[in-house]
């Protein structure tokens, strides 16, 4: 992979992992309603998840998805409904109490399947299999396996550090959250975040 293209990658893999969707509005909801320490299971499944997912694309799945409709509508809407029931939890959360966190509470496994369900992270695996793994500098690429592995190193790293930058910032505000209703209020925002994207998802 040319200097080239490895910049541009890094430029792609900052724009898409730091920008808002349901991994990082996730990892802010249960770092500022649980603690950093219950927030990184999660981080940890984000970057696993999406390596299985990129993996996947890489191998041929990307393509039969978008070329099926009914896998492609099936993935939508199970998506969908996965991000409205999050959504219903992150809104139901109140308190820093443990019963609270109880309901909040997503395991490693939820949170590696949330990767097949999420368009935001389909749309990312697809587009660097085409703009990366088959092809360099628009011709189709000699060495696609070397590609995708780097692919995945890359992005594992840009999965982790973005979902632990929004988990930090998340912990950071549970003091200042405690305070009357800001809480409750915050978490409302973060599942009106999950509403809207799951909204988006059905237009994609």
């Amino acid at each position: 992979m040319s200097a080239t293209e490895l910049t541009a990658l890094l430029l792609f893999a900052t724009a898409m992992s730091f920008s808002p969707g349901p991994n990082t509005t996730l990892s802010t909801a249960l770092a500022a309603n649980l603690g950093l320490r219950r927030a990184m299971p999660f981080c940890l499944a984000v970057p696993t998840g999406w390596t299985l997912l990129m993996l996947a694309c890489g191998l041929g799945l990307g393509a039969l998805v978008l070329n099926v409709p009914t896998l492609r509508w099936g993935v939508k809407l199970l998506g969908v409904a996965y991000m409205l029931w999050l959504a219903w939890k992150v809104a139901g959360a109140s308190t820093l109490s443990r019963l609270d966190g109880a309901r909040l509470d997503i395991t490693f496994l939820q949170g590696v399947g949330l990767q097949f369900l999420n368009i935001k992270a389909w749309m990312l695996a697809l587009t660097l299999t085409a703009g990366w793994v088959v092809n360099a500098a628009g011709q189709p690429a000699s060495n696609p396996g070397e590609r995708l592995a780097i692919i995945c190193g890359v992005m594992v790293f840009f999965a982790f550090t973005s979902n632990f930058v929004y988990a930090l910032t998340g912990s950071l505000l549970r003091q200042w959250l405690t305070q009357g209703r800001r809480l409750v209020w915050f978490n409302r925002v973060l599942a009106g975040v999950l509403v809207a994207t799951a909204l988006w998802m059905v237009t994609v």
